[in-house]
């Protein structure tokens, strides 16, 4: 029974060819929009998560304060307030699994005849753990190095493929700041950061190095930043908040005095960016949908029209022997057929859609099976839902009015 009604819905739908690609095409925009923008969300949720992962796991950043000048406050980092004491005694802390005190600034390093503007961050050699950083070639620095002085670097992929080019760099010598370096390792590419710095387009040098050789200051021993991974991800919250009561009980902060110092846990970070981009995603995906909802009133429209113009037909089947039930289920089925045809075709030209705004205007996309399956059950239900009253008119009508009809 299904087989024949499938039959004569294909060759109903056939005797008006364009008609029905016409309709097709409204649930295949839909389906395709639907694709496309989950994709998009979703491909935005995935950077910025691998984004703030790339930072390292467990992280709080602890920054120097903003100053305030008249009830005026500075940008955070400019208030030399943290110090390598600091950091050694937040090492101490039993949640503390490793620490690693920070500067950074702008160099100008040269090799040869090339030269490259790049960032130079002095830390320690717990850095690379931290921040779950390897090397693709070379070593690190060891804890000696870094607090002795020792004029080596680690470089990015950035920087090593502007100053040397396709030469191996391990156990040359640059000039950063016009002081010589050896370069005993080269860093992992890592792309970019979650404020859309190119974190392959640095140099890590020990931090003594760079505080008496490259930056200076009139305030020794100062640090920019202490970067500090949690034990575990419950030690995080904890942690924080023994941090805040260590550094305030260091700078002699009174009860009413305000943080000379800024904490930020990446964790919450991560979870609040994850939840923003999520939202993003499912508001990107509703407002495609809507385009399968104008699909959906097309195929009622169609649909009608259908109805109308084979009045004549239905009342002769009616007459033959054709049940309520078997007009139903034929407009019915025409109208999940015109469905799910342009619901497959939608999911292919969403997909490709989706990787070409990869390649053209490099937008992460990152297409899953869920969306897929269901945008294409969302299209199926459309032709149900929209094609029932249709089919259902024509169920209903009376063999002996449609046998007269003269439209």
């Amino acid at each position: 029974m299904i087989l024949s009604l499938l039959g004569e819905a294909l060759a109903a739908m056939a005797a008006n060819r364009l008609r029905t690609f016409l309709t097709a095409l409204g649930i295949l925009i839909g389906v395709a929009a639907v694709v496309l923008m989950v994709a998009i969300g979703q491909g935005t949720q995935k950077q910025v998560g691998d984004s703030i992962a790339s930072m390292g796991s467990n992280l709080l950043i602890v920054r120097s304060g903003a100053p305030n000048k008249g009830g005026v406050h500075g940008g955070s980092g400019n208030m030399p307030t943290l110090t390598v004491m600091d950091a050694q005694a937040i090492g101490q802390l039993a949640r503390a699994a490793l620490v690693a005190p920070t500067v950074m600034g702008s160099v100008q390093l040269v090799y040869g005849p090339n030269n490259w503007n790049t960032t130079a961050t002095g830390t320690s050699a717990d850095y690379l753990n931290i921040r779950s950083w390897q090397l693709a070639a070379g070593r690190g620095f060891t804890e000696s190095e870094a607090m002795s002085g020792v004029r080596v670097a680690l470089i990015g992929q950035e920087v090593a493929n502007q100053l040397f080019g396709d030469d191996n760099p391990l156990g040359k010598s640059i000039r950063v700041q016009r002081t010589p370096f050896t370069v005993i390792g080269l860093l992992d590419a890592k792309g970019q950061s979650m404020g859309g710095q190119n974190q392959d387009d640095m140099i890590i040098v020990p931090l003594a190095t760079a505080q008496r050789q490259l930056f200076g200051s009139q305030f020794q021993g100062t640090v920019s930043m202490v970067m500090i991974q949690a034990r575990s991800p419950e030690d995080m919250s904890p942690l924080e908040k023994s941090i805040r009561e260590l550094l305030r009980q260091r700078h002699h902060l009174g009860v009413r005095a305000d943080d000379d110092f800024r904490i930020t846990n990446m964790t919450e970070v991560s979870e609040t960016a994850s939840q923003v981009t999520g939202m993003l995603s499912i508001l990107l995906g509703a407002i495609a949908s809507i385009s399968l909802f104008v699909g959906g009133i097309g195929i009622m429209n169609i649909m009608m029209v259908s109805v109308t113009e084979r009045t004549r037909e239905i009342g002769i089947r009616m007459a033959i022997g054709a049940s309520r039930r078997d007009i139903l289920l034929q407009f019915l089925l025409e109208s999940v057929i015109i469905t799910m045809a342009g619901g497959i075709a939608g999911i292919a030209v969403g997909i490709g859609l989706a990787l070409g705004v990869t390649r053209v205007f490099d937008v992460w996309t990152a297409v899953t099976a869920m969306p897929v399956l269901l945008a294409f059950g969302v299209s199926v239900a459309v032709g149900i839902f929209f094609g029932l009253y249709p089919a259902r008119k024509a169920s209903l009508m009376r063999p002996i009015d449609a046998l007269r009809y003269q439209g």
